[in-house]
């Protein structure tokens, strides 16, 4: 039960199980698409929020019991996230398959709570430092963990850490199983059941998955392995990744509509083709942080801007925006650090317009195709372009709707898994308004360069 930081006390662990589920809905299949399968290799989604304690009235262990039952009822519409990953084998003829199995859920399956105590750890002590103190990443439960561990560990793990004058609610979601858009419905979903201590919601997850029934698609995707040793790569974190550093960094709406208007006018957009806020202030971030990268690289060394986009909203007809999996894909940008750094922000901007417009329903169904003739699993560690920047999250995402009866987060924070220098995560600003944070994680060294560049740091403002 102990904590890796002596800081922390787990005071109890439970497993958490759906209130009810009828058993006509946990004997349907839930199959992996090609887009879960692909982040088997990949460490799960590490996203949790920082609240004021509630007044005293309020006990932690009625906080805590208040949750429990919350989350045991937001489990009977998000069922799946109780259950485990299960690989069907058979020899003859051959077939290897993946699928979220829910027919056990109140055997082995179930969601693990941890309820654990910071003594002497403040508020003040997580939002005050310059960068986000390393006590952070003990808040989330299955460090290192891939998303093939599904099948002996919980899809979701949450640990609710009490703080002096705060409460931090981590969640680990298994990436293969949910993206952005599920992760922070479900967590929207439950803040609304403990709000208003109600069973319903006011958005219902698409469990269905049949959407892949594509003319010649059926939903079971038999992948060309035996074992799994075949394409499971398990990676430690190495040394470097404790020394890596986070920091957010603010855009206010002014800053956002003025990069926005310069990328523009650098391009001659037209009404129709304007670059979006989000691709100018994504634009000036990767040239700024290529800058303080790249500075003693030459200038045919390749550079990429990569990001996820929602594939929901890409297919025609589109699925449901509440459809609930993980069903995102990942847009890239190529140049070369020459390239990028000798033009403006706009010329940065407009490959990014130009990645984001071409990523079709026919480039989507596509890629799905091609993979579908010859499936594969990634290896994360490729993808990561030690020039390059990976853009992850969405501040579309309604993370400081998340209101579980104890008023707005006073921040959102992440964990360790997935990040590498040059990760960066965008978030909504916590006054909305269309302010965005950016949440960079780089090396000491390319860090203080960043903090160091008058353009970089001009743009930025401290958060509101």
């Amino acid at each position: 039960m102990a904590s890796t930081d002596p800081a922390i006390r787990h005071i109890s662990r439970c497993s958490i199980k759906p209130e009810w589920v009828s058993e006509e809905e946990s004997n349907q299949p839930f199959h992996l698409n090609p887009w879960e399968l692909t982040f088997l290799n990949a460490r799960y989604i590490q996203m949790g929020l920082l609240f004021r304690k509630p007044p005293s009235t309020n006990t932690i262990n009625t906080i805590i019991d208040n949750l429990k039952d919350s989350l045991s009822r937001t489990l009977v519409h998000f069922f799946p996230l109780a259950g485990r990953l299960v690989t069907h084998k058979q020899d003859n003829p051959p077939s290897y398959s993946i699928s979220i199995d829910c027919k056990n859920n109140q055997l082995r399956g179930g969601v693990d709570f941890v309820h654990a105590v910071a003594d002497h750890v403040t508020m003040a002590d997580i939002l005050s430092p310059i960068h986000v103190p390393p006590i952070v990443r003990s808040f989330f439960l299955q460090r290192e963990a891939i998303n093939h561990d599904g099948h002996t560990l919980p899809l979701l793990a949450v640990q609710v850490t009490e703080l002096v004058d705060g409460i931090f609610i981590a969640c680990s979601f298994n990436h293969a199983v949910v993206d952005g858009s599920s992760l922070w419905h479900f967590l929207n979903s439950w803040a609304e059941i403990c709000r208003f201590n109600q069973d319903q919601i006011s958005r219902s997850p698409v469990l269905t998955r049949s959407w892949v029934l594509d003319g010649t698609h059926g939903p079971v995707i038999n992948l060309p392995f035996s074992h799994q040793d075949e394409f499971i790569f398990r990676k430690s974190l190495s040394p470097a990744m404790t020394l890596l550093q986070d920091r957010f960094f603010h855009f206010s709406p002014q800053s956002i509509a003025r990069l926005k208007a310069k990328a523009n006018a650098e391009c001659n957009t037209t009404s129709s083709t304007t670059i979006s806020s989000f691709q100018a202030v994504s634009a000036f971030v990767w040239r700024c942080m290529t800058r303080v990268r790249c500075r003693h690289l030459p200038n045919h060394q390749k550079t990429s801007c990569r990001f996820s986009t929602n594939n929901r909203s890409r297919l025609n007809p589109p699925l449901s925006p509440d459809y609930f999996g993980s069903c995102v894909q990942a847009v890239i940008a190529n140049t070369t650090v020459g390239e990028l750094l000798s033009h403006g922000i706009g010329w940065g901007g407009w490959l990014l317009h130009e990645a984001v417009n071409g990523h079709t329903d026919s480039k989507v169904r596509e890629s799905v195709e091609v993979w579908m003739k010859s499936p594969s699993i990634n290896l994360i560690g490729n993808i990561f372009d030690p020039c390059g920047i990976i853009i992850g999250c969405s501040p579309r995402f309604d993370m400081y709707g998340c209101d579980f009866g104890w008023g707005k987060a006073e921040a959102i924070r992440s964990g360790i898994d997935n990040k590498r220098d040059g990760k960066v995560f965008s978030y909504p600003g916590r006054q909305g308004g269309g302010s965005v944070d950016f949440e960079v994680t780089l090396l000491p060294e390319s860090m203080s360069a960043l903090e160091s560049d008058p353009e970089f740091m001009d743009a930025v403002s401290p958060s509101q």
